[in-house]
């Protein structure tokens, strides 16, 4: 378990993260989302050991793992944009990380690169952002760690990459202990992979839930009920936001299903239906709830 002890962080006059607390838990895939600059890239590379925090400390299966070399061997970080050497080859960098990483597989490596169409031994300089992340993943897969870390993984993969990257870590969790933590804008990207959900905003957790949780407890219903009804009907009903159209509601309302459900009917409506929320209208409800305004947050 990765777990975030009130951890801040500052550069100069710029804070970018202040009392962030949380835990990760095992055989999880956790997504920390937010906008760009809400301190996503300094909470993963506090989470690597890379980076200190100013206070506050995070742990890694109960040891600081700033401060234990040997921790930091069952994380493997992903950044943004991935550093390779100069003039390296996949090769090369595969070599080096099998020097740090006691359990690397060499064999697997060298299987998942011809696999993924990539040259071994060609320049990693003249591959292009796409392929450059596909190796990182490679190379962190192959690393076996318990713990990987990824910053923004999926930008610069096409469609078919992002579902292959998405199978290897579910195989991965099913074949042995492995938790990623993956950090994203964009909860699209999010959502068919995720078990439970941060939102950092200016430096800040505001957000940490299980996503089926989310799910099953926010729905977005929209009916059609006589007028003499609805002053019921919203009463009887934890309303989150409405909306009206004529004679057609659209309500987001927290509560089970079928208790929702049950309200409705009771007031025998000429209408009624269901409607799926997304992850993204999950949190724009939840945001908004909290007293923000989501255009400056997400998206």
């Amino acid at each position: 378990m990765i777990e975030l002890k009130g951890i801040g962080k500052k550069f100069e006059d710029v804070t970018a993260l202040a009392d962030v607390s949380g835990q990760i838990h095992e055989g999880n895939v956790f997504g920390l989302v937010g906008t760009n600059g809400a301190g996503k890239s300094t909470c993963l590379r506090m989470m690597a050991g890379v980076l200190a925090p100013d206070t506050g400390e995070v742990l890694v299966d109960g040891k600081n793992v700033y401060q234990d070399p040997e921790i930091r061997k069952e994380v493997f970080f992903i950044a943004d944009d991935p550093y390779y050497f100069p003039n390296a080859t996949p090769g090369d960098m595969m070599k080096y990380y099998a020097i740090y990483y006691n359990c690397y597989d060499e064999q697997r490596f060298h299987e998942m690169v011809k696999k993924f169409g990539l040259e071994e031994g060609r320049r990693i300089r003249t591959f292009s952002k796409g392929m450059k992340k596909q190796l990182a993943v490679i190379l962190g897969i192959c690393a076996n760690t318990k713990y990987l870390l990824c910053d923004e993984t999926f930008d610069g993969l096409d469609p078919v990459m992002r579902q292959a990257v998405k199978s290897i870590f579910a195989a991965e969790m099913i074949n042995r202990d492995f938790t990623p933590v993956i950090a994203s804008h964009n909860l699209r990207e999010l959502e068919d992979i995720c078990d439970h959900v941060g939102l950092l905003h200016r430096g800040g957790m505001l957000l940490s839930r299980e996503v089926e949780e989310l799910k099953s407890n926010l729905h977005r219903i929209q009916c059609a009920v006589d007028e003499t009804q609805k002053e019921r009907l919203l009463a009887a009903l934890q309303v989150v936001k409405m909306e009206q159209r004529g004679s057609l509601l659209t309500l987001t309302v927290r509560g089970e299903e079928q208790a929702v459900m049950e309200c409705i009917h009771q007031v025998q409506p000429v209408f009624a239906e269901l409607i799926p929320l997304t992850l993204e209208e999950i949190f724009v409800s939840e945001t908004e709830v909290a007293g923000y305004d989501v255009k400056d947050l997400l998206f």
